[in-house]
């Protein structure tokens, strides 16, 4: 009779869970870089908005040349217009304005009223910090006191909206975003502590045989650090897959897409997983090491 052997692979007792810890740190950061990903995309958008806020300034019939240059270049030197942006004033030409309201109507209004009613106009750019209800305001009177000018316009209630619609998603994902982090923290943390539950044994040995307490320490806190950077990076990984996905099936992404804002962001979750990691396992040895061996059992 052939002899059958069973060979059983037994787990080695107190032997550290490494792929479910990575496995549990690489859910938890994945999370929460969507998350930053997705508020990094939203400001970019917001920025956006912002940047297209736009003052409508009608000059005065009849100007010369001389006086329309002059007043441009006393505009240009205006506070509230965006030093970054490249053309915060761009002139529109009664003519264009006629040409682009009967492209855009399909009527005529020229052939009936025999002339062309509207006015030379400059639409300039205004910055973030002067968008509120009452810079505008404050612009708007400063504008139509200057003597080329014949009338100030803006979409008072529309930017109002805009502004307030702003307000309220960025407290909402300020909110949102400190609920997520706390509970990435909260579950690493947990991970972490049952992990090195099945060490407290191997912890209490090194202990008694008269080791340091940084010597029993350190070795946990180089592979939690390893680990916590492990993390991050496949993490980060999931996250530039998931996003060129996301910008292949959506191109209007490409837009809004600031890529030194997300290289930060997985730098980030890089280094949130490296000092949870580390931190949490240092609060489980240390609690470790202070329990009795009744306590441990």
């Amino acid at each position: 009779m052939a002899e059958i052997k069973h060979t059983t692979r037994k787990k080695k007792l107190g032997s550290y869970p490494s792929i479910s810890v990575i496995a549990s740190i690489t859910l938890a950061l994945f999370a929460i870089g969507v998350f930053g990903a997705l508020v990094i995309y939203s400001k970019e958008l917001e920025k956006a908005v912002k940047e297209n806020i736009k003052i409508q300034i009608y000059l005065k019939s009849q100007l010369t040349d001389e006086a329309r240059s002059k007043f441009k270049k006393e505009l240009a030197s205006k506070y509230f217009l965006p030093k970054v942006v490249q053309i915060p004033i761009q002139f529109i030409s009664k003519e264009e304005a006629a040409q682009q309201f009967i492209k855009e109507t399909g009527e005529n209004f020229k052939k009936f009223l025999g002339e062309n009613p509207l006015h030379d106009a400059y639409l300039i750019r205004i910055d973030e910090t002067f968008q509120s209800k009452q810079s505008l305001t404050k612009i708007k009177s400063e504008l139509e006191k200057m003597p080329e000018v014949f009338q100030v316009y803006y979409v008072e209630n529309v930017i109002e909206s805009i502004n307030h619609n702003i307000t309220q998603i960025g407290l909402a994902m300020m909110g949102l975003v400190a609920v997520l982090l706390l509970i990435v923290v909260l579950l690493i943390n947990n991970t972490l502590r049952l992990a090195l539950f099945s060490q407290r044994f191997l912890i209490r040995s090194m202990q008694l045989v008269g080791a340091k307490k940084w010597f029993i320490q350190s070795p946990f806190l180089w592979r939690a650090a390893l680990h916590g950077l492990l993390s991050g990076i496949i993490a980060s990984t999931f996250l530039v897959a998931l996003l060129s996905f996301a910008t292949k099936r959506i191109i209007e992404l490409k837009l809004i897409q600031n890529n030194d804002r997300l290289l930060l962001l997985m730098a980030s979750l890089m280094i949130l997983g490296i000092l949870v990691a580390v931190i949490s396992s240092y609060r489980a040895v240390n609690k470790y090491l202070k329990l009795s061996l009744d306590e441990l059992y």
